[in-house]
This record gives structure tokens, sequence and C-alpha cells, in this order.
């Protein structure tokens, strides 16, 4: 009854602070109110530390996001981790790290926004080994150190913002726009952001870290650890020079390519999903460079909405399968799991930008004010053959979980039987459904005019019944000897995995100084150093001592001749002193 009531207690108390934070955060939308609150820690000899505060309606409504999907995630891990004897440990670390994101999204302090985002750093590293392998340990370890980059870069930022003689960033962004101080400060910040969301070159560790439980997945996934670094560019957004901006655009550009391609040769449900979170993080970070930072958050916040669904639905799942991830063990599952397939369906369609669901309203926009902008064919093909990808990846787990026959005949009586499971993803569901309509009559009251020829009007449904087919044909696909991608093995297994980037972070990362710290052993551990150290000393003094007991082995004559010659020193001596 007290894992009940701790899960039962954070549910109401994150989701009736959610309702405040919407609240709020409509009113402060509707009245133009931006409010700062100073709290003065400790004042000693004149020299205060002051803890600053920001609401305005983009914090509120973000901080509303974060607490509403946390509350139905703790809500569904009620039934996930039951039986798990460190459930309360559990809670309190997922408590944790909504703290450590609502101490981010609420400070225009460095110092307070470093707290908050190490915070973040450490719990996902509690959280990624928490079952305790030897899987959770490397995943873990990956995760923690790439984020570490980014930390160093904000410590960094921290010194460097000591010129302006304040960390409140948000007072300096447009007064030293053109400034070399806020040029350096633009680019660190960046880096840490890149590391945060995982775009190349850090990209590595964010399929890596689905070795957390599912919980954890659909909360790091949607509205708290990768979309750390996304809000912090939002906030830092009008100080970001062309070049930089350019540098992010190819970026951003070129991840979002990457993680679309690389799904569509993963078999492994979370990662597929993983590799979807990253497309999107990738989509918000380019339109983000093009200057579209509203649109930017317009798609952060309905992108959590629905990747968290999935990751629900995808729990379900992987529950149901007793732990199988592999998504060709499984088919038929609108049969057997009607409610989960449903949910899983809905969220999948609003990631390929059905109309009307969530992710329409944000995709569409974007994809529209991409062809209005003035970007470069590269940029474009980029939005677009990513856009493609989505919708490729998205069918073919459709067809593969949903769609296709049965292929693990012993998992054939499926139920979806956990209540609380089963009531998170409704809650969620309904806010799929329903959400981005309401963002985007809140966000944008006045409607933009976009004005587009018809044939790039109609890019976007070309584009996505285009993806859609190549996904199913590629569904059809068995492994077999007639299957294609084993006659390009080596194009299939550098797209699949990431361009090599896993193995570039790890081996890549630690084979050079492993293979030289070997070297080093071989050399002069066991080498030069045994010879001219401690062994060499141990041979060197025993020879010596052996010969000394030569000398001293009790034969009459050495001692005769060395008495006889002491006398004669002792004699020569006595002799020169007088």
């Amino acid at each position: 009854m007290k894992f009940m009531s701790i899960c039962n207690i954070s549910f109401i108390f994150l989701f009736m602070v959610s309702i405040l934070m919407f609240t709020f955060g409509m009113y402060y939308i509707m009245n133009d109110l931006v409010m700062f609150i100073e709290w003065e820690v400790v004042s000693i000899n004149g020299s205060s530390i002051v803890m600053t505060i920001l609401l305005d309606w983009m914090s509120l409504m973000f901080m509303g996001f974060v607490f509403f999907i946390s509350s139905l995630v703790i809500l569904y891990s009620d039934d996930y981790m039951y039986g798990d004897l460190n459930i309360n440990r559990f809670i309190y670390l997922v408590l944790l790290f909504v703290g450590s994101m609502m101490f981010l999204i609420i400070s225009p302090n460095m110092i307070s926004i470093l707290l908050g985002w190490v915070g973040l750093g450490l719990v996902s590293y509690c959280l990624v080994i928490y079952y305790q392998n030897v899987k959770s340990y490397n995943a873990g370890m990956l995760t923690a150190l790439s984020n570490r980059i980014g930390d160093v870069a904000l410590l960094m930022v921290i010194a460097w913002m000591m010129n302006f003689g304040s960390w409140n960033y948000i007072f300096y962004l447009e007064y030293f726009k053109n400034s070399i101080e806020m040029e350096i400060i633009s680019v660190l910040v960046v880096l840490a952001a890149m590391t945060k969301s995982a775009q190349i070159p850090f990209s590595s560790w964010l399929p890596a870290a689905m070795a957390a439980p599912t919980p954890v997945s659909a909360l790091v996934h949607s509205s708290t650890l990768v979309t750390a670094g996304v809000y912090l560019l939002i906030r830092f957004s009008p100080a970001f020079s062309d070049w930089l901006s350019s540098m992010l655009l190819l970026i951003s550009g070129l991840t979002m390519f990457m993680a679309g391609m690389g799904a569509n040769f993963e078999y492994d449900l979370s990662k597929i999903i993983a590799l979807s979170t990253l497309s999107q993080l990738g989509l918000m970070m380019s339109i983000l460079s093009m200057g579209f930072a509203g649109l930017a958050f317009f798609h952060l916040l309905t992108h959590a909405l629905f990747k968290a669904l999935l990751f629900m639905c995808a729990g379900v799942v992987i529950h149901s399968m007793k732990d199988s991830q592999d998504i060709r063990f499984m088919g038929s599952l609108s049969l057997q799991m009607p409610l989960t397939s449903s949910c899983l369906m809905i969220s999948n369609f609003a990631l390929c930008g059905m109309p009307f669901l969530a992710g329409f309203y944000s995709k569409d926009l974007i994809l529209e004010m991409v062809s209005l902008s003035n970007v470069n064919l590269l940029g474009y093909l980029l939005f677009y053959v990513s856009t493609g990808l989505t919708v490729c990846y998205s069918f073919r787990l459709f067809y593969y979980v949903l769609c296709s026959e049965l292929n693990l005949t012993s998992f054939y009586n499926l139920e979806e039987e956990n209540k609380h499971m089963i009531t998170g993803m409704l809650g969620l569901l309904v806010m799929v459904i329903i959400g981005g309509s309401v963002l985007s009559w809140v966000s944008f009251p006045s409607p933009l005019m976009i004005i587009l020829p018809l044939w790039l009007k109609l890019m976007v449904i070309f584009v996505s019944i285009v993806g859609g087919w190549i996904g199913y044909e590629l569904s059809k696909m068995k492994i077999d000897t007639l299957l294609v991608s084993l006659s390009f093995n080596n194009v299939t297994g550098y797209l699949g995995s990431m361009w090599y980037m896993p193995y570039i972070s790890t081996y890549g990362v630690n084979f050079e100084p492993l293979a030289l710290g070997y070297l080093t052993l071989k050399s002069f551990d066991f080498g030069w150093n045994e010879y001219f150290g401690g062994q060499g000393f141990y041979s060197m003094f025993m020879y010596l001592s052996k010969i000394n007991q030569w000398w001293q082995f009790n034969n009459l004559k050495m001692f005769l001749m060395f008495f006889v010659m002491w006398m004669i020193v002792v004699m020569f001596l006595l002799f020169y002193s007088c």
C-alpha cells in the first residue's frame, strides 16, 4: 500500500500542478505578461546570491506539459514496474528528474540553468543503469560522458559571462548581439545543446539510453532530457549569427536524415522509436536555425504528446510479449490488443503528420515555412526526404507489429489487463487528438499567410504517400536468400548503424588510448621498468649478496688475508698520522 500511495500522491500532485500551469500559461499569453521573481538567497558584506525565476507563457506552458506527461508516466509505472523491490527509489528518481527539468525551464540565470542541466544528466545516468546489468552500465557511461561535454561548455559560458557583470543571459541577448563575447557564448551554448539533444556527432547515446525502463524512456524522449537543449536554444536564438545558424541547420538536417534512414533498418521496437525522437529533434533544431523559434517550440510541445504515447504503447506491447522487443516476433496485435493497437496507430499517424492530429499542425506548418523561406536545395531536400523517411519507418513498424502474421505462437493469448497503464495511455490519447489544434489557436492567435504554388503545397502529401508505400514494401521483405539488403551488406550496415557513430563514440574514442596503454604496460611496466626498476635492483642485490656470502663462507685463508690487509691499512694510517 505504501508504494500505491507514493504513485497516487505523485500522480495527483503533478496532475493538479500541470492544470495550474496550463491555466497560468493561457492567462499570460492572452494578456502578454512576463514576470521576473528575484529571491535574494544570501547577502554577505554587500555581495548577494540571487535566485531569479522567469515566468512567461513559454515556460509556463512547457512546465504544464512536463508535469502532465510526468503524472501519467508515474501512473503508468504503477503497473509497469509492479513487483520491483526498488519501486520507491524509481519514483523518487523520476520526481528528481522532473524537478531538475523545472529548474532549467524557469531559470534565466546561467548558474541555476547549470544546476538543472547537471541534475538532468546525473539523474538520467541513475535511471539508465536502473536494471544494473552490463548493457545498462555501458549505456549509462556513454550517456553520462556524452552529456559531460555540454556541462563543460556551460561552465565555460558561465566563466565568459563574467565579462557582462551578471549571469542573467536574457538581459544581454539583443544588446551584445554582434559582439565577440556573445559570439563565443552562442557557440558554446550550441555545443551544449547538441550534446543534450544528441545531434551529430553526439547521437550515439540516445538509442543506447533505451536500456532504461520504458516509463523513463517515455519521459526522457518526450518532454525532458533531450528537449532541454532545444529549449535552451529557443531562449538564446536572438543572439545567433548567420554562420552559426547555417552550421546548425546543416548538422541538424543531417541528424534528421541519418536517424530516419537508420530507423528503416532497425528491428528493435524501442530503438526505432528512439531514432524517431532523434529525427524529430533534428527537425526542431533545423527550423530553429532558420529563425522560426516559435515553430520549434510548437513542435516541441506537440511532439512531447505523441512521443510519450508512442513509448507507452511500446511498453505495453513489450510487457505483453514477455520482454521481447524484436518486431519480427510480433504481428496481428490489432486482433489481440485492440485498445493498445489503436493508441499506437493514432500516435504513429500523429508522428507522420496525419491531418488534424497533434503532429499535423506543427509539421505541416514547418514544411510550408521551409518552402516559403530562402533555403538552399540541400536544406530543402533534407527536410522533405527526412519527412518521407519518417512516414516510411512508421508504416513499416505499423505493418510489422499490427498487420502481419503472428510470428511467435507461444504469446498468442495477449491481454490488456493493466488498468493504470491503459488509463495513462488514454489520458495522452485525448491530448494527441485535440492538443495540436488547441496549441495552434493559443500559440498563433493571428494566422500566418502562406502562399505557395500548387506543386509545393502538394509536396508534403506526395512525399508522405511515397514514404508510406516504401514502408509497406519494406515490411513485406523476409529473411531469405532473395533479400536485397544482403547483396549490399556494407551499405545497409553503414546506414543502419547511424553511420557507424556508436562504434566511433565507443571504440573510436577508447581503442587508441587502450592500445597505447597496453604498449606502455608491455614496454615499460613489464619491460625496461622491470629491468631497471624493482626486479633489476632485486637481481643486482641478490648477485652482490651472493658474492659477499662467497667471501665470507668460513674460509680460514680468507679471514687471515682480510686480517693482514686490515692490519696493513691500520698501520699505514697510524704512520701517516704521526
